[in-house]
């Protein structure tokens, strides 16, 4: 495993150097948020372990930085702060994890572990479809530079279609995805709301990006109708 840890506490990271190295684990060290974009342009990594509290960009614009540039190495943020607000922040800036200081070694090692047993797979924090863009995180919708008012429910179809743009997906995902098990009207509540959602995404902008596939379900172009 290779892994970089990003910190301007230059003490931190040459003890958590060695302690990965210890480990077997090959362990490079960024000062900055600057450094660590570089690096990660440069070299791939299986990890990254970032700081939030740090000069210059801190752990939260770093790590928003590295997704928005298309950089999926899962990512732990190592903070002093342990409140809700800051956890919840750092993960809807695309971090995977999140270690409270003072941590164990053994924990850190455990969790990165787990991190890269899932790999750098591509998850964007934002998610876009052409001109369609979503942001689960502060539940907006746009398509270009215009915001789309969404229920709830809406809101959760659209989202299930644009993380899988192009595929097929039948009326039994769809209410898996949106609906619990318990929710009874289900006969005809897929094809009701995919109007609400034609509605609002493509008929104001004349575009037709929600296709219907006879006998099967419904899929979202790739190209988010233009």
């Amino acid at each position: 495993m290779r892994v970089l840890v990003v910190d301007d506490d230059l003490r931190m990271a040459a003890a958590l150097r060695r302690g990965l190295r210890a480990e077997g684990i090959v362990a490079d060290v960024a000062r900055d948020g600057d450094e660590a974009l570089r690096m990660v342009r440069a070299a791939e990594f299986d990890a990254i372990v970032l700081d939030v509290m740090m000069a210059g960009p801190d752990g939260f614009e770093t790590c928003r930085r590295l997704r928005a540039d298309r950089m999926w190495a899962p990512i732990i943020m190592l903070t002093a702060r342990d409140s809700v607000y800051d956890r919840v922040k750092g993960l809807d800036q695309g971090a995977d994890d999140y270690l409270t200081k003072p941590f164990s070694l053994a924990e850190l090692l455990a969790r990165l572990r787990a991190l890269a047993r899932r790999g750098p797979v591509e998850r964007p924090v934002v998610l876009q479809v052409g001109k369609l863009r979503l942001d689960p995180a502060t539940r907006q919708a746009f398509r270009g530079d215009a915001e789309i008012e969404l229920t709830a429910r809406e809101f959760t179809l659209l989202e299930t279609f644009m993380r899988r743009p192009g595929q097929v997906l039948t009326q039994n995902q769809l209410l898996e995805a949106a609906w619990d098990l318990a929710y009874e009207q289900r006969s005809n509540v897929v094809e009701v709301y995919m109007w609400y959602l034609r509605q609002k995404i493509d008929k104001p902008f004349g575009v037709r990006s929600l296709e219907t596939v006879r006998g099967v379900g419904y899929r979202l172009r790739k190209d988010g109708g233009g």
